[in-house]
């Protein structure tokens, strides 16, 4: 009777892990992996990045302090890989693969940045040394927009979350 009791005791604590990791399982993540692909000015663009939601949040000045690096996205640094050499904002950035950061001001232009350590967790490493292109570019007002996103067109990509796009230019 006991070694009974014993097996449908485990056997019930068998099914309740089953399920909650089933369920666990199911959840939509906080920042979402995700990914861009498309042409500008006759190169393959590619941008990897965790999406953040706004979820009620202030993000500019606040989540995202002004005048700090930014990862431009969520978890690991935010990646960006061109097959051909560019001109971002007018100026050279060779064919390759960069994490790319954002540093955002309350107002004015904001730093986009291109550095060479693609791989990296944050900004928490993050060292301008590494740097193979800074520019500056002019924030634009959108309509609210939850989670972070990339757009790229033939006329080069933005980073758009909450109210804020950030269009760069490449040619």
């Amino acid at each position: 009777m006991k070694a009974l009791f014993q097996f449908k005791t485990l056997a019930v604590f068998v099914c309740a892990i089953l399920v909650s990791v089933t369920v666990m399982a199911q959840e939509k993540p906080a920042s979402p992996h995700k990914g861009v692909k498309g042409t500008a000015a006759g190169a393959t663009i590619t941008i990897r990045y965790g999406s953040p939601y706004v979820k009620g949040r202030v993000i500019w000045g606040d989540l995202v302090p002004y005048a700090k690096v930014y990862r431009a996205g969520a978890d690991s640094a935010t990646t960006f890989t061109t097959d051909k050499a560019i001109k971002v904002e007018g100026k050279e950035l060779p064919a390759g693969k960069y994490s790319f950061f954002v540093i955002p001001q309350k107002t004015g232009k904001w730093t986009v940045i291109f550095n060479k350590t693609a791989e990296q967790w944050g900004a928490f490493k993050y060292d301008q040394a590494q740097d193979q292109l800074r520019v500056m570019v002019t924030p634009k007002k959108i309509k609210k927009t939850e989670s972070l996103t990339y757009v790229i067109n033939k006329g080069g990509f933005s980073m758009n979350w909450d109210t804020v796009c950030v269009p760069v230019s490449v040619k």
